[in-house]
């Protein structure tokens, strides 16, 4: 039986598909088929239950047993670093133990993103795909409390995903620091050779291999106008007339070519006053977080 000797554990929207991707290229490291398996953020066999916009189908698409999660590996030969990557594993309060106790040697990687940046993108991102039904940022953190309390899946959690400390404190306290890898997303974004470099040697596979980092994987791309936006991706009297009058092959077809047309990869600016706010209450959370990381986040905090 074959598991992973390596976890990529977060944080969502800070890079972790594209080093997913980078990952997979190297000769000597496999990757889980499943970019997403998720498997120890949950309990064994647990059913999900989450209720936010499009949660139904990620129910469906995660690992909750065993078994199913050793399949994963089944197609290991002789690579050295054997891997997957679940975001959600930071911030699951279950996930470290139960890491521990079946992955107890396992290494440990995770991007951090300035958590203002990494709310706002992941809002964008969620609102791009047509699944967040409120058409502002702001009003989307006032809903957020109600988004919890209601079940919603973590992805929804914009501004609580963004508390970083506890959520690694807890995996530095039951795990070896030396088994334990903390990048910045902007030293990722600056220089993604340097990094990837650096996790190749983390790993112990050969470090000179040289992935092609060209592609970006998950940019968002937003929509020039809300109107067209919610028109094409949300249920409308539109959309309902098109579904009795066209062919299902026309309206994907008229759908995607709208949707081109709409898309924008300018990213409008968070509102200077939303931006002070959430740093203000990210503020604490962060000067431990240096200190815990042993890593410089002045640019988060006067960015």
């Amino acid at each position: 039986m074959t598991l992973p000797n390596f976890l990529v554990i977060g944080a969502a929207k800070s890079g972790t598909f594209s080093l997913f991707n980078y990952l997979r290229q190297h000769p000597q490291i496999y990757m889980s088929p499943v970019k997403e398996p998720k498997y120890f953020a949950f309990s064994e066999g647990e059913a999900l239950s989450f209720n936010g916009p499009g949660d139904l189908a990620a129910n469906r698409r995660v690992t909750t047993d065993f078994g199913s999660y050793c399949k994963l590996f089944a197609g290991v030969n002789d690579e050295i670093a054997i891997g997957e990557c679940s975001p959600s594993y930071l911030y699951s309060s279950q996930a470290p133990e139960r890491i521990k106790n079946i992955l107890p040697d396992v290494k440990i990687i995770t991007i951090l993103r300035n958590p203002v940046e990494r709310a706002y993108s992941n809002f964008l991102h969620l609102f791009a795909s047509g699944r967040e039904p409120l058409n502002s940022f702001e009003q989307a953190l006032k809903a957020e409390p109600e988004r919890i309390t209601n079940n919603w899946e973590y992805f929804w959690y914009y501004k609580n995903q963004g508390f970083y400390y506890a959520k690694l404190k807890h995996y530095f306290e039951i795990f070896d620091p030396n088994q334990i890898k903390v990048y910045l997303y902007e030293d990722y974004q600056s220089d993604p050779m340097k990094l990837l470099k650096d996790v190749f040697t983390f790993l112990n596979v050969n470090s000179t291999f040289v992935p092609d980092v060209t592609k970006k994987y998950h940019v968002a791309e937003v929509p020039k106008s809300i109107a067209v936006h919610n028109l094409i991706a949300r249920p409308n009297p539109v959309r309902l007339l098109s579904k009795t009058l066209l062919p299902p092959q026309w309206q994907k077809k008229i759908g995607r070519g709208l949707k081109k047309l709409n898309q924008t990869n300018t990213k409008p600016e968070i509102d200077p006053l939303i931006k002070r706010k959430l740093m203000g209450e990210y503020r604490e959370d962060i000067i431990k977080l240096q200190d815990l990381i042993q890593q410089d986040l002045g640019n988060w905090l006067n960015g």
